[in-house]
């Protein structure tokens, strides 16, 4: 019987190739609303440098502010944000417990100063990849490596 069904064997190899090619398109989609809306001049809040690299590295030439530099305490962070009178900020911090903490915790913060927090692309690609991925710092070779699989 299963010598009638020879185009069965490879259905589970196009059923991921597919799978991953569209959780590429998606993770790529993104990517470039994030990088439209980051050109516009709407910061993007990452935890250090590794992070505002990544992003970088992916194509990302607007404002990066880093909360997790230099020594400074996340209230001095809150208060260096605050002070540049903003109206909106992507927040864009890792997945991880202690991402998700301080996504919080900033939202919270930055909201009660009447700062506008987009947590679209955050949730977006955490919905994607958040299993697979925990730090933005690994954005793009997680990218890349899914990008190889898919073809």
């Amino acid at each position: 019987m299963l010598r009638d069904c020879a185009q069965c064997k490879d259905y589970p190899v196009n059923v991921l190739s597919t799978h991953r090619k569209e959780k590429v398109e998606k993770i790529e989609q993104i990517l470039t609303q994030l990088i439209e809306k980051s050109s516009e001049g709407t910061p993007i809040i990452v935890e250090g440098k590794k992070d505002a690299t990544a992003l970088q590295e992916l194509g990302v030439k607007g404002p990066i502010l880093m909360v997790k530099t230099g020594g400074k305490s996340f209230l001095e962070a809150i208060s260096e944000i605050e002070k540049l009178n903003l109206n909106e900020v992507i927040l864009f911090l890792d997945f991880d417990r202690r991402g998700k903490e301080g996504t919080k915790n900033l939202q919270e913060s930055l909201e009660r100063g009447k700062i506008l927090v987009n947590l679209k692309f955050w949730h977006d690609l955490r919905a994607l990849a958040g299993r697979e991925m925990y730090c933005i710092e690994g954005l793009p070779s997680y990218l890349s490596t899914l990008q190889e699989k898919a073809t």
